[in-house]
C-alpha cells in the first residue's frame, strides 16, 4: 500500500523515539517502574498522560519553534493513552 501523506515512514520514526526513551526513563535493571506505573496504580494514569499529549501539542511551535520532538512526545502519549484508556483491550 503507498500511503499519500507518509504515515508508514512517520509510524517508523516514531517507533524509533519510543524504542529510544526506553534508555532515557528513570526505570533501569535495578528500577523496573516507570512514573506511569505509579500514577496507574494511584488510578491517576490515563489522566496523566492526556495533559502531557495536550501539554506537548500545545507547546509544538511555541517552544524552539516547530520543534519535531514535541510532536512525537504527544503522539508516544497518546498511545500511552491508547493504553491506559483500555482501548488495547480491544485489539
Amino acid at each position: 500500500m503507498e500511503y499519500r501523506y507518509n504515515e508508514d515512514k512517520i509510524l517508523k520514526e516514531l517507533t524509533k523515539y519510543i524504542e529510544g526513551t526506553y534508555d532515557e526513563h528513570y526505570a533501569g535493571q535495578d528500577q523496573p517502574f516507570q512514573i506511569q506505573d505509579v500514577f496507574e496504580h494511584l488510578g491517576i494514569a490515563e489522566s496523566f498522560v492526556r495533559g502531557n499529549a495536550i501539554k506537548y501539542l500545545y507547546r509544538f511551535g511555541q517552544k524552539e519553534g516547530k520543534n519535531k520532538k514535541d510532536l512525537l512526545k504527544a503522539l508516544h502519549y497518546t498511545i500511552l493513552l491508547y493504553h491506559f484508556s483500555g482501548m488495547d483491550n480491544e485489539i
